[in-house]
């Protein structure tokens, strides 16, 4: 679908963009689906006279050719969240991951920790003021935009014009290269009995009136699907998919309330399917805000009531929790899940729930497990941590002993795995 109308000023082509770019540069791209895919398919085209090139991203959803085994000569591949595209260059080493909560990113770029000699980005065509959107990714490009030495825009025509903290004017941009090709899209993930359960559990400790933030996948899905009963709520996250839609659609939230000066649906990234932008083009409920304002344990410690809910690949039974590695591969960075979970503790009313599946590998591996293994990330430390839930219930952990939070946690485990987690905490406390 197209939107809006092709600005009326110079524009270069995607080779004469590209040719701009010198050996041993840094090239700041958008991030997640707001990557320039023409910029960079032409980046790729030019890889040969090209070398050592720094590429800065996060969780890109485009084909990630840059990474492959083949461009290692020509890019430096460093990356703020890894995503499904990247995580086998990362674990391969054609890649490398920049440890940081999300939060932080715009700081990097605002304070020259991290440099970009070009920034390469998205835009919507500009309305008749000259303003553009940023569209379905606000994160943290405004500040690699006002550091970068050039900025080069692909205008898309199909970009979808968001509201909130969105509007590039077009004087920012040093040149313009116009396209018309569809953002990525994802589908909208299946459901299953255990994710079900997971989101009637989970939807229980929210209360009507809340601020929620639950992010994307099939767990998180469930959960919205929950919640439409419920009554004048608000969602303020990180990144919302087609559930969050549906969520509106329903009439669960709240019609005026946005805090603080926020919206209603207030996300900094936007992943799903050509409906969900349909739905968030122009659309005044939905506010686009930078990540180190979405993140921000100040501006979250001023929603009360803040619920939120992230997932996690396993804990321990002091309350532990790996997000980060499955086995010794990285399947994702830090994200914004401390963000949350300390926003959501600063909260008046708030509560921090991770959840996951009792098992893994079809019921052959318990999440819950007696020590995180050796190199194993702690994503959420064990004082950090608040409710827990499992298909088979609700641990509620702060406060607790670690004896009292080994029985919780084994509570909600797999039956199949409660004997041989109740052993292993008594030897090890032996």
């Amino acid at each position: 679908m197209k939107y809006g109308t092709k600005p009326k000023i110079g524009k270069i082509s995607a080779s004469e963009a590209i040719e701009m770019i010198r050996s041993g540069q840094r090239v700041a791209l958008s991030p997640v689906c707001a990557e320039p895919l023409n910029l960079v398919n032409e980046l790729i085209n030019q890889k040969d006279r090209l070398e050592n090139v720094t590429l800065y991203t996060m969780m890109p959803m485009g084909d990630c050719e840059y990474a492959g085994p083949e461009m290692l000569k020509h890019f430096n591949v460093k990356v703020f969240s890894v995503g499904p595209r990247l995580m086998k260059s990362l674990n391969e080493g054609y890649a490398e991951y920049i440890p940081c909560h999300l939060s932080q990113i715009p700081f990097f770029f605002r304070e020259r920790l991290i440099e970009a000699d070009i920034a390469l980005v998205q835009l919507s065509p500009p309305d008749s003021h000259g303003y553009c959107s940023l569209g379905v990714s606000v994160s943290y490009i405004r500040p690699v935009m006002d550091n970068a030495k050039i900025v080069i825009a692909e205008i898309n025509d199909q970009m979808p014009r968001t509201l909130g903290d969105s509007m590039v004017h077009i004087s920012q941009v040093d040149y313009i290269v116009e396209t018309s090709h569809p953002i990525p899209t994802i589908p909208v993930p299946k459901i299953g009995t255990v994710e079900k359960k997971i989101a009637q559990i989970t939807a229980d400790l929210v209360p009507n009136g809340a601020a929620v933030q639950v992010g994307i996948g099939n767990i998180a899905d469930a959960i919205l699907q929950e919640l439409t009963v419920k009554k004048n709520l608000t969602i303020h996250t990180g990144t919302f998919s087609d559930g969050a839609v549906a969520l509106a659609k329903s009439g669960a939230l709240d019609g005026m309330k946005g805090q603080p000066e926020s919206g209603r649906m207030t996300t900094t990234e936007l992943i799903g399917t050509t409906e969900l932008y349909e739905f968030c083009h122009n659309n005044p409920l939905v506010s686009l805000r930078p990540i180190d304002f979405t993140h921000n344990i100040n501006v979250l410690s001023q929603i009360n009531n803040l619920i939120s809910v992230t997932a996690g690949i396993e804990i321990d039974l002091s309350g532990q929790v790996n997000a980060e590695m499955r086995g010794k591969t990285l399947v994702n960075g830090v994200g914004g899940q401390l963000d949350f979970v300390r926003g959501a503790g600063a909260s008046f009313g708030g509560k921090s729930i991770v959840v996951f599946p009792s098992t893994a590998k079809k019921g052959e591996i318990s999440r819950i497990v007696p020590k995180l293994g050796a190199g194993v990330t702690a994503t959420v430390g064990r004082a950090d941590i608040d409710y827990v839930i499992t298909e088979f219930g609700v641990a509620h952990l702060r406060g607790k002993t670690l004896s009292e939070r080994a029985r919780e946690l084994t509570a909600i485990a797999h039956p199949d795995f409660r004997e041989e987690l109740k052993s292993a905490f008594n030897k090890i406390n032996s």
